[in-house]
């Protein structure tokens, strides 16, 4: 089967996208699936590229970026130069290049129902959730309200948009949200994911949240007498202009581009260009600027104190849907987008550390909201745990993350697949649910019996093993580790890992610690007894990872 996966997108994840693309193609199962590359550009528009395209360290770095001096998204650059790099490939033509989609992209137009109502118009199989899961998984003050009404939860929350935010009194309205909310005050873009667009104000300070609403509604006002250094522009040197305009590209903290003078309607596409406009506009009062995808409402909510912990869910054939063990992330203040993917502070440890009853009700909890929600296939769904034992959700993520150290391969590497295994099951499940739509379905049916074919064939005739073995050190664990991946995702083996500690001891490792980080961590792991809820999570899942396995 031809697998396209599509990378990269209009939203502003698409930095993750991109490392989940290199992801999918480096651990999809090359004896079941043939990838081909699809990277969508910030315009929406579909190219072909080949396998060196996902190798550099960023999106903007293996972009043509001409001369201007700055690192800038395609939206910023000529059509025509991305057109002779890149050659397009139209929706009507996909069907002349792969089989089925593969979905690893984030946020607005990519996980809210709009791609996927794309590609079932042109009758095209996609992974993950569908059109009214991903719908609602999008739009943050839906889920609440969805959610409230699905178990019953209370979590105190307001809303404004922006043009009610432009006219009200900014310091009344601050203190009717403290009495409402309390300290600290969670902000958010609605339609965000990644935590782009979240703000937490912790201090009665004026200043922080008129700046922290802004950023969700990813505006930026200049005020000869404001805040912001752009408010100092006339006084900035070249290299300084030169140094802010190119911290306002980035998409995961900055506004972005292409962005528009809102007192003038201009349109600016480029930092050099903005350099240009701001010169000439230095000194002539107020200024208002705002993302071409600027956000119309923004989230208020109330500060949760608890356990913060991470669930997916995954489905059977019958659609019963089951939670994989939480993950509870730690030692860290806020779980944003700096904690998530550019520093190590935050810990994660699969279950939460709480009674298994606790654990349990996360569980049915997650898997609850999964079905009342309309998802299907699979997700992740974030939260907290209170201290007086309540389980209060949020977020539910339709496409997750796809590094290969994201939560949900971990918490399904401990039911026993491995990343391989997942992406199988990823896009086994996917078939089943476009099935259920009424669309194409002859054609569906064939591509999943072709695969569970195949499926049953690998376990009736199983590849012969090998054994990947290491010592010692971290080095030689990481190494293994990497070495293993390679090897099921190349569907002529069956990989297996063996740690050689000293001459008279050995341990095979289970797939369920191929996640441990350290040899410290994984001789801890071997020396203690498996939690119950994960051999029991393990047990009810059975009957899914047995087809994989």
């Amino acid at each position: 089967m031809k697998i396209g996966i599509f990378f990269g997108g209009p939203a502003r994840e698409r930095e993750v996208s991109y490392a989940g693309g290199r992801t999918a193609l480096a651990n999809l199962d090359k004896g079941l699936f043939e990838p081909v590359l699809v990277f969508v550009d910030g315009r929406g528009r579909f190219r072909l590229v080949t396998p060196d395209f996902l190798q550099a360290p960023s999106l903007r770095d293996v972009l043509p970026q001409g001369d201007s001096g700055f690192s800038v998204y395609d939206e910023s650059l000529p059509i025509d130069l991305l057109d002779a790099a890149l050659p397009e490939l139209r929706p009507e033509q996909f069907r002349d290049h792969f089989d089925l989609a593969f979905l690893a992209m984030h946020g607005p137009d990519c996980e809210d129902g709009a791609i996927q109502g794309l590609l079932e118009w042109h009758k095209m199989p996609y992974t993950g959730p569908g059109l009214l899961g991903s719908a609602v998984g999008i739009n943050k003050i839906l889920q609440n309200e969805l959610i409230a009404l699905a178990n019953g939860q209370q979590k105190k929350t307001a809303t404004i948009s922006r043009d009610a935010y432009e006219r009200t009194d900014k310091a009344e309205f601050f203190q009717s949200l403290q009495a409402h909310l309390g300290l600290p005050i969670v902000i958010k873009a609605p339609h965000q994911g990644s935590s782009i667009g979240v703000v937490i104000v912790r201090e009665a300070d004026l200043t922080a949240f008129c700046r922290g609403v802004e950023q969700c509604f990813f505006t930026m006002s200049i005020q000869p007498d404001g805040w912001s250094q752009l408010s100092q522009w006339g006084s900035l040197s070249a290299t300084q202009k030169h140094e802010l305009a190119q911290k306002m590209v980035s998409l995961d903290s900055g506004i972005s581009f292409p962005i528009v003078i809102e007192q003038t309607g201009e349109l600016i596409r480029h930092p050099h260009e903005f350099v240009q406009k701001l010169d000439a506009l230095s000194g002539s009062g107020s200024i208002t600027l705002a993302s071409v995808n600027a956000e119309d409402e923004v989230l208020f909510e109330e500060f949760i104190s608890g356990q913060e912990f991470s669930c997916g869910v995954i489905q059977d054939d019958d659609q019963t849907a089951i939670a994989l063990p939480p993950t509870e992330i730690y030692n860290t203040t806020a779980f944003d987008f700096e904690t998530k993917y550019k520093s190590n502070v935050a810990k994660k440890r699969i279950p939460v550390e709480t009674s298994l009853e606790n654990n349990r009700k996360i569980q049915l909890a997650v898997s609850d909201v999964f079905k009342r929600l309309g998802i299907n296939v699979y997700s992740r769904i974030d939260g907290f745990l209170t201290p007086a034992g309540d389980v209060l959700l949020h977020d539910p993520n339709t496409i997750p993350g796809m590094s290969p150290s994201s939560l949900i391969f971990k918490q399904m590497a401990e039911i026993g697949l491995n990343l391989s295994n997942s992406l199988t099951y990823l896009i086994r499940q996917s078939l089943r649910e476009r099935i259920r739509t009424g669309k194409n379905t002859y054609e569906l049916k064939q591509l999943l019996a072709q695969l569970d074919g195949q499926l049953a064939h690998r376990k009736a005739n199983p590849l012969p093993e090998r054994v990947v073995s290491f010592g010692p050190t971290d080095e030689q664990f990481i190494a293994a580790k990497q070495q293993y991946n390679e090897l099921a995702a190349s569907g002529t083996v069956r990989p297996s890992l063996m740690y050689i500690k000293n001459k008279t001891e050995s341990h095979e490792i289970p797939v369920y610690l191929l996640f441990r980080d350290t040899i410290e961590e994984l001789e801890t792991a071997l020396s203690q007894p498996r939690h119950p809820l994960l051999i029991e999570t393990t047990e009810q899942t059975k009957h899914i990872t047995d087809r994989y396995l």
